[in-house]
């Protein structure tokens, strides 16, 4: 009899084996459809990451190192401006110190706080508000970028330092102080903050002397940083938000240019009228309250009169018109609650003119401006010619994020399409030439990169701390060859001639003075290129 010999194991080892098999093909089986799945997933992000006109990336994205060296440096100017009531904690700009104590004291007003305007002594309240305006609308757009690289809390303290101060110069309903001290008083001296003695009066608009448009923009100011401080400090918020409104009843109905009203404010930031105040600040009071009586003033009420639809302008602390339009095109691109037809219809037609100014700066559009620069900056003035490039790319960055958050893919000029990247890309060029990418690789923002100015006009910047100057002995370090003793970090000087040169001299307020205004429209712009993506849909 023949006997059937085995493997080692016999049968039942076998059995054991098939069924061991059975689990090591099932976990294989399970694995490779896990590994399949997850490439899926990963090529569609991909694929939907990669089309900045179909979807709206990661927020916050990567971010860009240059510019946010450059915000954080922007943002120190705030602190360099600053009239100082006290001993500030972390201060730090080392060469300032306490200033304008007394301003207000004559009127039983403290005004002791806000910013000194540009590289003088003044303190006017049209381009201050415009300032604070514009910082609370980076905020808004921009907060978790800017809280991302920690600058969050910088423009916080910055904005308040300016809006406690408007609360204070708004001691009445229909009173509002606009100036501390005098231009001429001022200018015929060079010194420093820390050391002045010279007389600081006050200037007001009331309803004898009324000033629509400071007034007005003040009231803007107040309600953008209303929804700022929304949820940090609701009492301040409401404060705000209250002045805010009082002051636009005030500046509707006591209609009246300021610089008619007091004639001897004209030489410095004369108004060209004040129809784009009142509309900016009610379009900030709508998106601060969503009272539509707000929405209506601004479309059926007040539009026609007002709004200039299909003439599009230069933005800047005079012109609001170009940041009215991107400002309610956000809320064309996002949708408003329960709106009329005819609201509606203004609406698109503000988007319509904002959409007429972008297409004016892409500059292979059919309609683009011709002023600009060889190297493509946009240039419209000689006087502070960096204002107008650095306001353009602020207000073309945000209507590209709009593009993008709201998934619009392309924005036509002249038939032609332009996606999000392209409206991107031109603020990236006006950025680019401010911090150093131009003809004379020079940085316009001190304390930036390699090269920047070194004769910035500014008394504090250009007077050494330990100096004993008075009015007058001052100016001797106006007229010296040597470069400032103190960098006044952050400081947007006024820019380059049309042939894009630019001379370092102190004694040029043409070129080489700073603004708080277009150090405020930077870090906008900054904010927005630190990384790419979407905005709020909604402030409230």
């Amino acid at each position: 009899m023949e006997t059937k010999i085995e493997p080692s194991g016999g049968k039942e080892d076998r059995r054991s084996r098939c069924k061991g098999w059975w689990w090591w093909w099932f976990f294989v089986f399970v694995f490779g459809v896990l590994v399949v799945a997850l490439a899926v997933v990963t090529i569609l992000r991909h694929y939907f990451h990669s089309r900045p006109s179909s979807g709206v990336p990661s927020h916050p994205g990567d971010v860009a190192e240059e510019y946010v060296n450059a915000l954080g440096i922007a943002m120190q100017f705030f602190d360099v401006q600053k009239c100082m009531a006290g001993k500030l904690v972390n201060n730090r700009i080392a060469w300032r110190g306490d200033s304008g104590l007394e301003d207000g004291r004559q009127a039983g007003v403290d005004l002791s706080k806000g910013m000194y305007d540009a590289g003088d002594l003044m303190k006017f309240g049209f381009p201050m508000a415009f300032t604070a305006t514009v910082l609370s609308w980076a905020i808004l757009e921009y907060g978790d970028q800017m809280d991302a690289v920690r600058q969050l809390d910088h423009a916080h303290d910055s904005l308040k330092w300016i809006t406690d101060y408007l609360i204070n110069a708004h001691v009445s309903q229909n009173v509002l102080y606009i100036q501390v001290g005098d231009p001429k008083i001022d200018h015929d001296c060079w010194e420093r903050p820390e050391t002045t003695t010279e007389k600081r009066p006050l200037t007001q608009v009331n309803v004898s002397f009324p000033g629509t448009e400071v007034a007005a923009e003040t009231a803007a100011a107040m309600a953008s940083a209303s929804m700022v401080f929304r949820k940090l400090n609701s009492t301040y918020s409401g404060l705000l938000l209250n002045h805010a409104q009082q002051l636009f009843a005030f500046a509707d109905t006591y209609r009246g240019s300021y610089s008619i009203s007091i004639p001897q404010l004209q030489q410095f930031y004369n108004s060209s009228g004040y129809g784009d105040e009142l509309l900016w600040a009610a379009s900030w009071l709508y998106l601060a309250t969503e009272d539509r009586s707000y929405l209506r003033y601004v479309t059926v009420g007040n539009g026609r009169i007002f709004a200039n639809w299909g003439t599009p302008s230069w933005f800047s602390w005079d012109d609001k018109y170009p940041g009215v339009q991107v400002l309610l095109s956000r809320i064309n691109f996002f949708g408003a609650k329960e709106t009329s037809v005819s609201e509606n219809v203004g609406l698109q037609k503000y988007r319509e003119t904002a959409e007429m100014m972008i297409c004016r700066l892409l500059p292979d559009s059919a309609t683009a401006t011709s002023s600009r620069t060889e190297s493509g900056l946009i240039w419209v003035t000689e006087w502070n010619s960096l204002l107008h490039p650095v306001a353009s790319a602020f207000l073309t960055v945000l209507y590209s994020d709009y593009m993008l958050t709201s998934r619009t893919p392309v924005l036509y000029c002249s038939g032609k399409s332009y996606k999000p990247a392209d409206l991107r890309e031109f603020a990236i060029s006006q950025v680019d030439y401010v911090l150093g990418k131009n003809p004379v690789k020079l940085s316009y923002l001190v304390g930036y990169g390699i090269r920047y100015p070194q004769y910035v006009h500014h008394r504090g910047s250009s007077i050494p701390i330990n100096a004993t100057t008075g009015c007058q002995d001052g100016f001797k370090w106006l007229h010296s060859p040597d470069p400032n003793p103190n960098v006044a970090a952050g400081a947007v000087v006024g820019g380059p001639f049309l042939n894009e040169t630019y001379i370092d001299s102190r004694k040029s307020s043409t070129h080489a003075e700073p603004s708080t205004y277009n150090s405020a429209l930077l870090v906008g712009l900054l904010s927005g290129l630190v990384s790419r993506s979407s905005v709020p849909k909604s402030f409230v």
